[in-house]
């Protein structure tokens, strides 16, 4: 189900591989949804209620267009149908700030707690009752399966009484079907039906409920009960438990067949602000834009207002460059890592030589013999018959045989439903560049494995020059403890920030490949139409699963730490995420073989453990993003667009990107000289004195910091320091470079990343 699931699963699934895009039409009589931003200042005396006031604008240019939202919290303003000539025209109206097309987003899709240390050991961490239970976290995403064991309210005390929200009923859903752990269901699709047409109730519910399986997942994945005996299939069997399992959930589907449209993301962010949520995980996206022009990234300012940390999944665009998406700084951007757990699946071939690769398939295994062995390209009239895509095998070719089809365009699931459609009895499924050597496990129909692409490039050779080629597939079960791990993930989306160059992203990586969680009774583990499978737990990839372990796990701390802000939350994830394996040696990234950066893992691996006693933490403020908007030269009017205020920049002061308080550094270097950043850090950990150790991997560029030792007194104290790096040579156009900035007491380590770029 995402570019994070998906461009590997099914058609079924919300894609985001093809990224952000306008829905409204280019033509001046054709209709098209629009988000208009209003000046609530601006509001005329004779109106007592701002939606009145809106819907005075709106009659001034058009007779027949509706209100299909009305906003307070995540913007103030309104969404509606418009020509473009009718957007023109209320752009001039008294007090519209914009009038902004609808964009469409996508989705970006057991053994984790003990991976990232949240075992038993480290259980007096966190709290299993009290202030845990008070956390709420909300899901914007398809929905949820109410009847899945991940939502039992088993051992919850009431509602906690700061709880605003509801169940809203529709298809195959009412209120009964909310209880004391899932405290909110909501739905939103006006704006999703203005566009694609009413929702057809036979393939989707109108309602909260999850027919996809992509929203009961992310929403587990962060806050799900305990359930014991979880497992796909007998794959990957334990105990299955969100990051956060005492924490309450509340989901809103935004999410629909045809995508997520942005007038519905944004009505659900203005709900759960007003529902009082304290996190909200977001596992969509596509595309960049501006800030004054990205919903989610409005959305997520009015919510930080709110002291509710914004999760948002970098994207699954990898291995390429400025791949990203929700990079606003205001936002925490989770990149996808592996974990210690695999799925190996031999592919046995006749010259006697084995790969490894990794399977999910449950079923009757292959006879105990080599069977005939076929490419698919060699078993099709198609151009593109090496794909397996549906229609293009011939029977009579495929017929008993094990096929070997090729990694791209269609799901890989769909590769293996084709191939059994056409008579062949298994499937070795190959990597092809764009994939590399990153595998990832499908619960396939029939017997099948997915390789590697060198593996797939020895074993493509051997089909099409062995004048009688064999093979079979044998399936291995699940293992454990596989070194090395974690690496970063091909498909996740990388850096440079591509809006904000001076802002590092993504934030840090956690858990996306192969994840086990809960799933729709709706859908097959494939989502495919012909899979009749149904299970309680599905195991799927993305950067759309590693978004709600952070989730999770910033509700954790919101727990522990109730004062926070989101800075500071996410400050501690930061700075505590490790870089480098038990041995010392770097963490890797998979999609090169090669050491991974931080444009690949930010500031590193997340480790919950250490993350609540970080002992530096560095805060941000609404102010202070404020003067981030200054330093990008935006206008008063597309300022007020992101904050929903009349705010002035001082023509007195010299605003710098460089002086956001981010845990991180990125320096964007044009010419030889000085680049200096200034930051503050709050102890979180008392009395202590900090000293700093830089590492650089470039003699191009001197880093220095004064003052080089920081002494405080007590909790709470701030100091402030600086950051100089001098360039004494240049590079190619191109060209990076990275480091690290430490500060440590001898107990806590405050670790920074630093990349630098030539431009």
């Amino acid at each position: 189900m995402s570019s994070f699931l998906s461009c590997s699963t099914t058609a079924f699934f919300l894609i985001l591989c093809l990224g952000l895009r306008h829905v409204s039409s280019s033509s001046s009589s054709e209709h098209g949804t629009y988000i208009v931003h209003m000046a609530q200042s601006q509001m005329p005396s004779s109106f007592d209620l701002h939606s009145n006031w809106y819907d005075s604008s709106l009659r001034s240019i058009s007779d027949s267009a509706e209100l299909l939202y009305t906003y307070e919290n995540a913007i103030h303003g309104f969404a509606t149908r418009l020509t473009q000539d009718e957007a023109d025209s209320l752009m001039a109206q008294p007090g519209v700030l914009s009038v902004l097309p609808e964009h469409r987003y996508e989705l970006h899709t057991t053994r984790t707690p003990l991976f990232l240390g949240l075992d038993d050991h480290n259980a007096d961490l966190f709290p299993q009752t009290g202030a845990s239970s008070d956390v709420v976290v909300g899901v914007l995403d398809t929905g949820v399966w109410p009847e899945s064991k991940s939502y039992s309210d088993e051992g919850f005390g009431p509602v906690p009484s700061t709880w605003k929200g509801g169940c809203e009923t529709g298809t195959n859903f009412t209120a009964s079907h909310c209880n004391r752990k899932l405290i909110g269901a909501r739905f939103f699709a006006r704006g999703y039906e203005s566009t694609m047409g009413p929702i057809d109730e036979s393939k989707e519910s109108r309602s909260p409920r999850d027919d996809d399986g992509h929203g009961t997942h992310t929403s587990s994945t962060a806050a799900g009960s305990v359930v014991e005996g979880a497992s796909l299939l007998g794959y990957a069997s334990g105990t299955a438990r969100g990051m956060a399992p005492r924490a309450r959930v509340a989901v809103y589907k935004v999410c629909w067949l045809g995508g997520c449209f942005s007038s519905d993301i944004l009505a659900a962010i203005d709900k759960a602000i007003a529902d009082n949520v304290n996190v909200l995980s977001m596992s969509l996206g596509g595309g960049t834009s501006e800030y004054y022009r990205d919903g989610v990234a409005i959305g997520a300012f009015a919510a930080m207002e709110r002291g509710i940390l914004v999760s948002c999944s970098a994207g699954n665009a990898g291995p390429s460059s400025f791949s990203l998406s929700n990079v606003a700084p205001w936002i925490t951007t989770v990149g996808a890592g592996t974990l210690d757990r695999d799925f190996p699946a031999l592919a046995i071939l006749g010259n006697g030589k084995n790969f490894t690769g990794v399977s999910l398939f449950k079923g009757e295994a292959l006879p105990d013999k080599l069977l005939p062995f076929i490419y698919a390209g060699n078993a099709s009239n198609a151009t593109n018959g090496n794909l397996c895509m549906t229609g293009t095998l011939i029977p009579e070719k495929v017929k008993g045989k094990i096929v070997l089809c090729d990694r791209g365009v269609n799901a890989r699931v769909q590769k293996g439903d084709v191939v059994k459609a056409a008579g062949g009895v298994g499937m070795i499924l190959a990597n092809t560049a764009a994939n590399g050597e990153e595998l990832v496990a499908d619960a396939h129909l029939l017997p099948a494995t997915t390789v590697g692409e060198k593996a797939g490039d020895l074993i493509r050779h051997y089909v099409t020059t062995d004048p009688h080629p064999t093979a079979t597939v044998s399936i291995l079960g699940t293992v454990v403890g596989v070194k090395p791990s974690p690496v970063v993930a091909a498909f996740s989306s990388r850096g440079p920030n591509s809006i904000t160059p001076n802002i590092l992203k993504p934030d840090l990586i956690a858990p996306g490949v192969n994840i086990l969680a809960a799933w729709t009774g709706a859908a097959g583990p494939t989502g495919l139409a012909s899979d009749s499978r149904r299970v309680e737990f599905n195991i799927i990839s993305g950067t759309s699963m590693s978004c709600p372990h952070v989730s999770g796990l910033a509700a954790l701390l919101k727990a522990v730490h109730p004062e926070w802000s989101p800075a500071a939350i996410r400050s501690a994830l930061m700075t505590t995420a490790y870089k480098t394996y038990k041995d010392g040696k770097p963490l890797l990234d998979i999609a090169t073989g090669k050491p991974s950066t931080p444009f690949e893992h930010g500031a590193g691996h997340v480790s919950p453990a250490t993350a609540t006693n970080p002992g530096l933490i560095y805060d941000l403020t609404t102010e202070d993003y404020l003067g981030f908007l200054c330093a990008l030269n935006y206008t008063s009017s597309q300022i007020r667009s992101v904050s929903r205020r009349n705010y002035t920049c001082d023509p007195s002061k010299s605003y710098s990107v460089a002086d956001l308080n981010y845990p991180s550094f990125a320096v964007n270097v044009e010419e030889a000289g000085a680049y200096k950043y200034t930051r503050t850090v709050t102890s979180v950990g008392g009395a202590g004195t900090y000293s700093v150790k830089l590492t650089s991997e470039t003699t191009a560029v001197k880093i220095s910091v004064e003052p080089a030792v920081l002494n405080f007194k007590a909790a709470n104290e701030k100091q402030s320091y600086t950051v100089t790096f001098t360039v004494d040579s240049s590079k190619a156009s191109g060209s990076n470079s990275f480091g690290t900035i430490e500060w440590s007491d001898g107990k806590h380590v405050v670790g920074s990343p630093v990349a630098i770029s030539w431009t």
